[in-house]
């Protein structure tokens, strides 16, 4: 009996092992379906999303996006579906949670997730709507937002930026693989009366909250995006138009570079302006011209 014993163990290990083996490579095949089905998902998005980058006509720009996004957001959710991922999107919260006091910065590793499905939801849920947009050298900049907001207990006016199409490459150390983007900001604006005569300028470099790679937070953000903000003071009162203008910069993978430039020219609304006698804090004095302050000027001569 014990010899039939010792039998019977033998073959129930065999039977577990072919079970676990089983399990374990139906496991693999689904997990190589899936990513093969996501692959053919972001493939498709990226044979269409060509033209809504360099689209010059804004208005028509606007009136494709809505069922550009409601496609790709059907395949995901279908997506989704297939593979029981659930409806939240919150696998990087899940993964930040397990890894628990382990994890450095995370809650700053929180505020970028948040910060970047705020925009995610706006597309999934139809809501991305650009308050200004342009074209160039085959990466848009969408203007999203221009709220004001309180900063320091201080209001500002923050510039809410989405950039299409940037450069970006995938490096790998043979451990972890890397996705670098290219994408470097140059920004000035330009402050004039309602004559043109010129009251300031400002400059800024790379936006804040600046994620160069949305997918690391949200597997399904939609492919070769930039997300970042510009906080600008109020602008004296005197201030009645803006030119913004915005260079991108962003290198290929071959070297050379693709140099974009975005002019937002717009008449400031009032909740931009400081109050009468407020004071444009932080404001230096520079020299100028008397044709470059008042151009005016300069066409009388």
């Amino acid at each position: 009996m014990k010899r039939y014993f010792g039998l019977i163990v033998v073959i129930a290990g065999i039977f577990f092992a072919a079970v676990t083996t089983y399990r374990a490579a139906s496991a693999r095949a689904q997990e190589a379906q899936r990513e093969a089905d996501f692959t053919r998902i972001q493939k498709d998005y990226l044979e269409r999303v060509g033209w809504i980058r360099t689209n010059p006509d804004e208005a028509a720009y606007r009136q494709e996006l809505p069922s550009f996004f409601r496609t790709y957001f059907e395949q995901v959710t279908s997506h989704r579906n297939r593979y029981n991922l659930g409806k939240e999107f919150d696998e990087y919260l899940a993964e930040l949670e397990k890894r628990g006091d382990k994890e450095e910065r995370a809650q700053d590793k929180k505020a970028f997730y948040e910060y970047t499905r705020k925009v995610f939801d706006q597309m999934r849920e139809g809501t991305y709507k650009p308050q200004w947009s342009a074209t160039d050298k085959g990466m848009r900049l969408d203007v999203l937002s221009s709220d004001v907001v309180t900063v320091l207990n201080k209001p500002q006016v923050r510039l809410q930026l989405v950039l299409w199409g940037a450069q970006r490459e995938e490096r790998s150390d043979g451990k972890v693989k890397k996705m670098v983007t290219s994408a470097s900001f140059k920004t000035k604006w330009k402050l004039t009366d309602e004559r043109g005569k010129l009251i300031g300028e400002m400059d800024g470099d790379d936006p804040s909250m600046k994620v160069d790679f949305p997918e690391r937070f949200i597997a399904e953000f939609p492919p070769q995006m930039v997300l970042g903000h510009y906080d600008m003071d109020l602008v004296p009162s005197e201030v009645k138009k803006m030119e913004i203008t915005f260079n991108v910069n962003s290198r290929t993978n071959s070297g050379s570079d693709v140099a974009a430039t975005y002019v937002w020219k717009l008449d400031v609304p009032s909740e931009w302006r400081l109050g009468e006698g407020q004071t444009w804090e932080g404001a230096e004095v520079t020299e100028r011209s008397e044709e470059e302050i008042d151009p005016s000027k300069a066409e009388k001569k």
